[in-house]
C-alpha cells in the first residue's frame, strides 16, 4: 500500500496516497478526499502529470475504496505492513495526495501511529477544525503535521503559533518573506522552522493562475470576494412607510411632498 517516488526515496520517505480532491470511482460513487480544499484545487500538483496516468489513478482509487469499504480491515493491513523491518525508523508521509476527509479516517491513522511507535509519520493538512478537535489534544509522539494555506479554513490559522506551510511563486519570494524553504527536503516541513515556504510547481497553467501570489494571498482574495457577494445578497429594498399615505386638507396648497424612495436595509 505504501510507495516511494524518486524524490521521496532520496530522503527515505514512503508515501500513502489517495485520489486528489474530488471525482468518481469506477463503481460510480463520488468522493471528495479534500473537503476543505480552496484555491489549492486549482493549482494542485496531484491533478497533473503522472498522477493522471491510468495505472497511478487506479492505484489511488483502490486505496480509497479499501478505506471506504473496510476501514477496520484497511487499518489492520496498514499496521501489518508497517511492522516489516524496512519501515523501522522510516518516515511515512500520509497523503502526497488527498487529506483526512473524515473523523473516522483521521482517528484510524492516529491509532496506526500509536500501534507503530518505531515508525515516524507526518502530513500536510487543511483539515484545521478536525485536527483541533481530534489530534491537538493528545497527538501521538511519532506524528508531526503542518497546516497548509489555500483552504477554506485559512482564516482560522495563526502563523504566530501554528506550524504553517504556504506555496510561494519561487524561492526568491520565500526568502523575501523571511520563511524557510522545504525545497532541500520535504521533511523540513515538519522538522525545520515553523513558517514553511513551498516553491510552486513549475506547471505553466498553474503559475499563470497563481499570478505571482502566495496561496494564502490568493485564498484571502477569494474569501473576501465571496463575503462581498454574500453581503450583497442580504441587502433588500424596504419602502419608507413612515409618511401618511392619504392626502390631508390643504395639501394642494403646500409644496409637493417628497416621493417615497426605496432604501437598502
Amino acid at each position: 500500500m505504501l510507495t516511494q517516488n524518486s524524490e521521496m526515496r532520496q530522503i527515505g520517505v514512503w508515501n500513502w496516497s489517495l485520489p486528489a480532491w474530488a471525482g468518481r470511482l469506477p463503481d460510480g460513487r463520488t468522493f471528495n478526499t479534500c473537503p476543505s480544499a480552496g484555491i489549492c484545487a486549482q493549482a494542485c500538483y496531484a491533478r497533473h502529470g503522472t498522477y493522471t496516468w491510468p495505472v497511478v489513478r487506479a492505484k489511488h482509487q483502490a486505496n480509497l475504496m479499501f478505506v471506504l469499504d473496510d476501514l477496520p480491515g484497511w487499518e489492520t493491513a496498514m499496521v501489518a505492513e508497517l511492522g516489516t523491518p524496512k519501515f523501522h525508523g522510516a518516515w511515512i508521509r500520509i497523503h502526497d495526495a488527498g487529506d483526512f476527509f473524515s473523523d473516522a479516517y483521521l482517528l484510524a491513522w492516529l491509532r496506526i501511529c500509536r500501534a507503530r511507535p518505531d515508525v515516524n509519520f507526518y502530513a500536510y493538512t487543511k483539515e484545521l477544525d478536525r485536527f483541533r478537535r481530534l489530534t491537538e489534544p493528545n497527538p501521538p509522539a511519532n506524528f508531526l503535521w503542518v497546516y497548509s494555506y489555500g483552504g477554506t479554513q485559512d482564516a482560522a490559522l495563526d502563523p504566530a503559533t501554528d506550524r504553517v506551510a504556504d506555496v510561494f511563486p519561487d524561492e526568491a519570494a520565500i526568502a523575501a518573506a523571511g520563511w524557510a524553504s522545504q525545497e532541500a527536503s520535504d521533511l523540513l516541513a515538519v522538522l525545520g522552522p515553523r513558517l514553511v515556504g513551498v516553491p510552486a510547481n513549475r506547471i505553466p497553467a498553474y503559475l499563470k493562475r497563481l499570478a505571482g501570489r502566495r496561496f494564502s494571498e490568493w485564498q484571502a482574495e477569494v474569501d473576501e470576494a465571496r463575503a462581498t457577494r454574500q453581503g450583497r445578497r442580504h441587502l433588500h429594498l424596504v419602502v419608507d412607510n413612515t409618511r401618511p399615505a392619504t392626502a390631508e386638507p390643504g395639501d394642494a396648497d403646500r409644496a409637493p411632498a417628497q416621493v417615497d424612495q426605496p432604501r437598502a436595509a
